[in-house]
C-alpha cells in the first residue's frame, strides 16, 4: 500500500516546483527529483498476491495472461518461490488499489 507524503517531502517538492518556475532549476533536473521522491512501491507477501487474484475471481491461467507473465510465475509468486518487482509489482498494487478491470 502506498505511504503518503510527508510534510517535509512535499514543502521540498514546492520549493523545487517554485525553483523551476523562476528558471533556477531545469525542467530536467525537476523530472529527476520529481522520480526520487515518489514513494518505494512494498513487496507483496504470496497469501497477498493470492488474494488478489482470488478476489479478481480469475484462475493464475487468466492472471497471468492479462499481466502478461507466465502462469508459473503467478504460482511461484503465490508460493513465495518468486517475489514480483518493478512493473510487475506496480501492476498488482494497481489492481489490488482499484480492481482487475483496470488493466482490461
Amino acid at each position: 500500500m502506498r505511504k503518503k507524503k510527508s510534510a517535509i517531502l512535499e514543502a521540498v517538492h514546492e520549493t523545487a516546483t517554485g525553483l523551476h518556475k523562476a528558471g533556477v532549476m531545469s525542467q530536467v533536473t525537476l523530472r529527476e527529483f520529481d522520480r526520487l521522491c515518489l514513494p518505494p512501491i512494498e513487496p507483496l507477501e504470496p497469501q497477498q498476491i493470492k488474494q488478489i487474484r482470488e478476489s479478481s475471481h480469475v484462475s493464475q491461467s487468466v492472471f497471468a495472461a492479462i499481466l502478461n507473465i507466465s502462469p508459473s510465475t503467478v504460482q511461484k509468486w503465490e508460493i513465495g518461490q518468486k517475489r514480483p518487482t518493478g512493473t510487475a509489482l506496480k501492476l498488482l498494487h494497481l489492481v489490488r488499489k482499484q480492481g482487475l478491470d483496470t488493466l482490461l
